[in-house]
């Protein structure tokens, strides 16, 4: 996924902060329990100002209650071809 193609947090999210730095992880080719591992990997070195938004091929059910586990806010929203799931320290 080239720069002009990653997702950013638009008007498809209602409580995701837009106006935050933007990290993001692209998720959709990686077998279970890697999309999990990485993003949780990813949220540790990223500073509190900045959202990651994963994207994926399904909803990341098990990663949400680790996220809630570790003081992240986040929200998911389907596209055509993708999930996003934007993630930040609530």
């Amino acid at each position: 996924m080239s720069p002009e193609q990653q997702p950013e947090i638009d008007d498809r999210f209602d409580d995701a902060p837009a106006a935050r730095p933007l990290a993001h992880l692209d998720a959709r080719d990686l077998p279970p329990p890697e999309p999990l591992r990485r993003t949780l990997e990813r949220l540790a070195e990223l500073d509190a100002d900045t959202a990651l938004v994963q994207t994926n091929d399904r909803a990341p059910q098990h990663l949400y209650p680790r996220l809630e586990e570790r003081g992240y806010a986040y929200e998911t929203v389907e596209s055509d071809d993708a999930v996003l799931t934007a993630i930040w320290e609530a």
